[in-house]
């Protein structure tokens, strides 16, 4: 049986982190912000989780990223967030720091990949309703969310047999009725290291509700804090329902974290 954690031990663990000196507060996007939705562009934050998000904006030493499988633009699209949010996209492929946003290595040899695997992402969507491509600066992702659920088992099978087939070498990542391959290798994990170095983080707040986000929980040291949203297996210290469940323990990291701000400087 799933245990999902209690106010106690989450009121507990927020305690224990909020003292930080400086704190980066990083956050996957759909499924843990957003519910999911069948069109991507349609996301928003949950309106409760969004106000949380403002005020973190307003604490002194604290820096909020958000850390998603998205492009950037996309991201960036749905977050609808000042700029000084942080943003690392497509896995820790693409950020968007306080000085502008960091540009993708793509060889001569990269761009024929993507290429064939566009055209063979799309040659995949066409043979099953429902299934569609996303376009990444690195990568396609297939989505077969709206397809029946044996179209979406045969068009995981065939995308990931006909990719090491005709285009080796290239990285996969299975999601919640999804399947992506990329150009490059980054996980979320490289996002979190790459931020903590950035912001000279002493403290980590993740959470996550994917099998991506358990890299990004992996790389949490013993003076972070991972809460993994939803019932999947996880290495995360808490574990929270869903969208309205994470956007409480939100507000109770926002609002411990504003105390020992100011107490701080009191």
């Amino acid at each position: 049986m799933v245990h999902y954690s209690s106010e106690a031990e989450i009121a507990a663990a927020i305690d224990a982190l909020v003292a930080a000196p400086t704190l980066l507060i990083a956050l996957d996007f759909d499924g843990t912000l957003a519910p999911e939705v069948d069109e991507p562009l349609d996301a928003r934050a949950l309106p409760e989780a969004q106000e949380q998000l403002l005020r973190m904006l307003e604490l002194a030493d604290t820096r909020l990223a958000l850390i998603s499988g998205r492009a950037l633009d996309s991201l960036e699209h749905v977050a609808h967030l000042p700029s000084q949010v942080l943003f690392g996209g497509s896995h820790g492929l693409e950020y968007r720091l306080d000085d502008g946003d960091s540009s993708l290595p793509m060889s001569e040899e990269n761009s024929t990949a993507l290429v064939k695997l566009d055209a063979l992402m799309h040659e995949l969507a066409d043979s099953a309703d429902g299934a569609w491509v996303e376009l990444k600066p690195a990568g396609r992702t297939l989505h077969f969310r709206l397809s029946t659920s044996a179209d979406a088992e045969r068009l995981q099978a065939e995308a990931v047999a006909r990719v090491d087939a005709e285009i080796p070498g290239l990285m996969t990542r299975f999601g919640k009725k999804v399947v992506e391959f990329a150009i490059h290798s980054a996980t979320k994990g490289d996002a979190i290291e790459r931020l903590r170095d950035y912001v000279g983080a002493d403290a980590i707040f993740f959470a996550g509700d994917d099998t991506t986000d358990e890299d990004a929980i992996a790389a949490l040291g013993p003076n972070d804090l991972g809460v993994r949203v939803g019932d999947a297996p996880s290495a995360a210290r808490l574990r929270v329902a869903g969208t309205r469940e994470i956007a409480d323990v939100l507000k109770v990291l926002t609002d411990r974290r504003a105390a020992a701000v100011s107490a701080r400087t009191n």
